[in-house]
């Protein structure tokens, strides 16, 4: 639902784009746009304040608000987005949240500029708790640690001691380039196990295991970075009951679970024997990223040593987030714009499989997620990718070079496709030109479809 406000701050910018308003132009009196647009005249004064700062219009005293000279409204429509990965910033709750840090502000005063628990705000701790059960992940606010974003948790996670000694990290292959990272950069001794949409090999999970000093196994069960796969809970219990034989922990990856459509499937936790399943929790994907707000189940035998990691890092996690956080969870904000999110991303993932299957040469393969952000293409052997990349950039589409995605001498050609910020009447002609510029390069090398093997 668009509110009066942000009503006004659109029509304003569409009248730009469609010259119905120029450079120069004086605006309707702010009583005549509170009678147009059915609200207050504080909430017009708030709107065109707004369009101020933006320097889009500018008033003149006594006389009443004009537009700035030589402005243009950036047009959405000009780029094709398929690269982003943050969420649509249509629906980014920005009003409703500048609300609860408010609140926040008033509820907690000092608490909030000064150092603060270093395992984060006990309240906000609470309300996770509350929050987690709607995912299926019960447990207690003295296990949970709050911390700056997902990548924070997982920094620590890889350079901290585990409680069964070993060194070793295993990844899915492809995974989160986030992790990588992150294990690259520690110089972690990273081993990689092949996943495709119908899942991994468990012979080969537990050969792995049995046969290597793995740590912990990082895993993505649902709406899976890159490839949009998800795991079923048969499948998540063999995995759960490996790590137990033979003594491996598991960092569970989260992140997009709210988006799941599967009402009936369970995170890796909720089959966890003895604390072997550590769960990491991101707000970013689904509400604002610059937030910076993660949360961490940890058994009790680590949450000391995570912390004193996570201490040496940056003390502790704003507080100021968290407690704005806290009070949007109460109020029932967060529930509300849940509801409308996953609708939207459904849609377009919808429509981005539509257009595959429609667009794309038969002899290309790519991945049929059920819900989430991600979609990965599998390319040609000969497609030069990162050219591919530059051909679409040059019609203002933006894809991913997924080959980032997997561990060194294991890469694939492939490009990821994000949903999260393509407008939904830009997918199909995305998909087109993408289709257009694969069969065109294809053509030049007189490619042979038959010899293209499929990852799926």
């Amino acid at each position: 639902m668009v509110t009066k406000y942000r009503g006004i701050l659109e029509w304003m910018k569409q009248q730009i784009e469609n010259e119905q308003l120029k450079a120069g132009d004086k605006l309707p009196s702010i009583r005549i746009l509170a009678e147009q647009f059915q609200c207050s005249k504080n909430t017009v004064v708030k709107a065109l304040l707004e369009l101020e700062k933006q320097h889009i219009v500018y008033a003149k005293p006594k006389s009443g608000y004009y537009i700035v000279d030589n402005y243009r409204v950036p047009s959405p429509n000009e780029n094709i987005d398929f690269l982003s990965a943050g969420p649509d910033e249509r629906i980014i709750p920005y009003e409703d949240f500048q609300h609860c840090i408010n609140q926040a502000i008033d509820h907690y005063k000092a608490q909030l500029f000064t150092y603060s628990e270093q395992q984060g705000l006990y309240s906000v701790r609470k309300e996770l708790v509350k929050y987690l059960q709607n995912l299926q992940v019960f447990t207690k606010p003295e296990r949970l640690v709050i911390t700056s974003g997902s990548q924070q948790a997982l920094h620590i996670l890889s350079t901290m001691p585990f409680p069964n000694g070993k060194k070793k990290v295993l990844i899915e292959q492809p995974t989160y380039f986030g992790m990588i990272d992150t294990l690259q950069l520690n110089q972690s001794d990273t081993l990689g196990i092949d996943l495709t949409m119908d899942g991994i090999d468990f012979e080969r999970l537990e050969s792995l295991f049995r046969n290597n000093d793995i740590k912990f196994f990082y895993i993505v069960p649902r709406c899976h970075n890159p490839l949009g796969h998800h795991y079923t809970n048969e499948e998540k219990k063999k995995i759960v009951a490996l790590a137990e034989k033979y003594d491996v922990y598991i960092v569970e990856d989260d992140y997009l679970a709210e988006l799941d459509v599967d009402s009936k499937a369970d995170p890796l936790f909720a089959y966890e024997p003895n604390g072997r399943i550590i769960y990491v929790k991101s707000f970013s994907k689904v509400f604002l990223p610059g937030l910076r707000i993660a949360t961490v189940v940890l058994p009790k035998t680590m949450i000391d040593s995570f912390v004193r990691y996570k201490f040496s890092a940056d003390f502790n996690t704003s507080a100021l987030s968290q407690g704005a956080l806290e009070i949007y969870l109460k109020s029932g904000m967060f529930h509300y714009h849940l509801e409308n999110v996953k609708q939207l991303y459904i849609n377009k993932m919808k429509t981005l499989l539509n257009a595959c299957s429609s667009y794309l040469p038969s002899y290309i393969s790519f991945t049929k997620p059920k819900s989430g952000f991600y979609l990965t293409i599998f390319l040609p052997s000969h497609i030069d990718v990162d050219k591919l990349i530059y051909l679409l950039h040059e019609k203002h589409i933006y894809v991913d070079n997924a080959s980032r995605m997997y561990l060194v001498g294991n890469k694939q050609k492939a490009i990821r496709l994000s949903i999260s910020q393509v407008y939904e009447n830009k997918i199909d002609l995305g998909i087109q030109q993408l289709a257009a510029c694969i069969m065109e390069m294809c053509e030049r090398k007189k490619y042979n479809p038959l010899s293209f093997k499929s990852y799926l």
